[in-house]
């Protein structure tokens, strides 16, 4: 919860840092007083519907209801990705210059105290353009954020089945050809619900997949959507097994609350547990890795660390059975590397949502965080397979779809 007030915080801090910027910009452009009440507008609007998101949350109303999926868009899509971006290009210069002009004119005082320096007005073609450009750069990231999210809003009701096969050498003969259903990230909550979750169900059990394998933020953040996302799992029809483990997003509420509801359902949770099932008359076991370390506690960014996973590994890796074929359930890819060292010859993680915003294949936020992000990745005898997500907890994508993942896997 100290997590999402500081963020919080820090979204109002930028929205007062860009009023103020845009004020100033706008105040010696002539006829500007309309387009300082439209940008003035535009923030007050930001900042009222961020608030009404949190006093939603506070009094425990449904949050799909009490706002729409284009205004909750637009305010993440503003405070995380344009506001963000307008403080690096716009403001810090800006502020930059503002010191530096302050500075230069103490500097002439000092030189010259009996002189009062006056600046002519500009009244040349160039101040009209030095206008323009001003009126330009207030309103260009308000007009972005619409844009974006109305580019955004059709995405939330897509997504592909991305098939991939496997060749593993350590895959037993009778299980040559059998098949995986991946669904990460579902994100249950105010982007992903309803209709949606019907049509990622459908097409699901329409790959008629042996299992069916989920890897973490089965919601997005609030425990008032479990049972809907837990009657989405129940919806499921693999052939011959599912098992599911825990993301962050899982936990944001209340990990005990999310763990002991899931368990209650009778849905098969692992946290740093196995299970057993038959392919082919063939056990294979199923590892699920807890989020975080073993043991309680622990910062949000210290539960994401390569230790935090390397901890639970070392438990998890205590359930390992010589005498089944194992595959591990890890939320976030980096737990490849001690699986792939324990020798565990297959891992499905999420957590990346295919690195969200990416230029190319190998540009964009993914590469940035993480050493895996999206496909299939091998090491040695060793493969990871890193699913986009088939949800949203952001409303934007780009180069990086929401996907269900099939997956054939195929001896040597």
């Amino acid at each position: 919860m100290g997590f999402i007030l500081t963020v919080i915080t820090m979204m109002l801090v930028l929205d007062g840092l860009w009023l103020w910027q845009s004020d100033r910009l706008l105040r010696g452009v002539r006829g500007a007083r309309g387009w300082r009440i439209v940008s003035a507008a535009f923030v007050l609007a930001q900042v009222l519907i961020l608030g009404w998101i949190v006093l939603a949350r506070l009094m425990n109303l449904d949050p799909a209801a009490s706002s729409s999926k284009a205004l909750v868009g637009a305010v993440l899509i503003w405070h995380l990705i344009v506001l963000p971006a307008v403080l690096v290009l716009i403001i810090i210069p800006a502020i930059s210059l503002a010191i530096a002009d302050a500075w230069r004119r103490r500097t002439a005082r000092t030189e010259s105290p009996g002189e009062l320096i006056k600046t002519p007005a500009d009244t040349s073609p160039a101040m009209s353009r030095r206008s323009l450009l001003r009126t330009a750069a207030v309103m260009t990231p308000p007009l972005i954020t619409t844009l974006a999210t109305g580019v955004s809003l059709p995405q939330l009701e897509r997504f592909r089945v991305r098939r991939l096969t496997l060749h593993l050498q350590a895959l037993p003969s009778a299980l040559d050809g059998m098949t995986i259903a991946h669904v990460s990230d579902v994100h249950v909550g105010r982007f992903t619900r309803g209709r949606i979750l019907d049509q990622i169900v459908a097409a699901t059990n329409d790959l008629d997949a042996d299992l069916v394998l989920l890897t973490g933020d089965l919601i997005n953040d609030s425990l008032g959507y479990l049972d809907e996302a837990l009657a989405f799992v129940k919806r499921l029809d693999p052939r011959l097994g599912l098992a599911m483990c825990e993301g962050n997003h899982d936990l944001i509420e209340s990990r005990e609350g999310f763990e002991r509801r899931t368990r209650a359902s009778g849905v098969p949770l692992l946290i740093n547990e196995d299970l057993i099932v038959r392919v082919r008359n063939e056990p294979i076991q199923l590892l699920g890795l807890r989020w975080g370390r073993a043991e309680p506690g622990g910062s949000r960014r210290d539960n994401q660390s390569d230790s935090a996973i390397a901890s639970s590994m070392d438990v998890t890796l205590r359930h390992l059975r010589a005498d089944a074929f194992p595959i591990l359930l890890a939320h976030h890819p980096h737990a490849f590397d001690p699986a792939a060292h324990a020798g565990i010859p297959l891992t499905l993680a999420g957590h990346t949502h295919g690195g969200q915003l990416m230029l190319t294949d190998r540009i964009g936020f993914g590469p940035q965080m993480f050493r895996y992000w999206s496909g299939a990745y091998r090491k040695g005898d060793a493969s990871l397979v890193v699913s986009n997500g088939v949800g949203n907890w952001f409303p934007l994508r780009i180069n990086a779809p929401a996907e269900i993942v099939h997956l054939t896997l195929r001896r040597g």
